[in-house]
């Protein structure tokens, strides 16, 4: 930027990713695009369990930590994880350290490949709820936007019929943004029309 160049304004942006870089990239590139890619979807399933009781920006910054402990997110490796892989991990300082998100984590992988095996692949079943296309929402504050739904209920219930744990419908509708099935972007936020007829894949 030459001198005396004033800054470009910033375009409008929903509230809870303002004032972090890596939470206005993650905004602005990912959250929301619908996403219908399995190897995403899974690596949220684990980053969004591990996530339960603790703030999103602390899972998005040991992110890059989980992708290296739990082989890039390969859910057929995962599944194999034993005693001595959940040994590893609890003394991993880079992830969240908890034994019961550790081996949900292994459980919901192998569940995670038995609807793969079910539904032929996993984006499949989870856009079966949806009928196969986003839900688009014309929130005007970020106080309108629900914890949960009851999609993300009806989601949670059929997950934990299949075996899967800490994804309760809290964390359920956080996976439904973040891939994009709901679009809760603000009205106002430049992301809401953008996001609103693609896809990642």
């Amino acid at each position: 930027m030459k001198a005396g160049t004033p800054p470009q304004p910033q375009p409008a942006r929903c509230g809870w990713c303002l004032g972090s870089e890596l939470y206005m990239d993650y905004h602005d590139k990912e959250w929301g695009l619908p996403c219908r890619d399995d190897a995403k979807l899974f690596e949220f399933i684990v980053l969004e369990s591990a996530q339960a009781g603790l703030s999103w920006i602390t899972i998005l910054r040991k992110r890059e930590n989980y992708r290296r402990a739990f082989d890039g997110f390969n859910a057929e490796k995962i599944a194999r994880y034993n005693s001595r892989s959940v040994a590893r991990l609890m003394n991993d300082a880079g992830i969240v350290r908890n034994r019961m998100k550790i081996e949900a984590t292994i459980g919901n992988a192998r569940s995670f490949l038995d609807i793969q095996a079910q539904y032929g692949s996993f984006s499949d079943y989870f856009w079966t709820f949806s009928d196969g296309q986003p839900i688009v929402n014309r929130w005007q504050d970020l106080s309108e936007v629900p914890a949960t739904t009851p999609l993300s209920d009806t989601i949670s219930k059929d997950l934990k019929k299949r075996g899967f744990r800490f994804m309760g419908s809290t964390v359920c509708y956080a996976h439904m943004q973040a891939m994009g099935m709901v679009n809760d972007h603000v009205v106002d936020c430049f992301r809401h029309l953008e996001v609103g007829g693609v896809s990642d894949a």
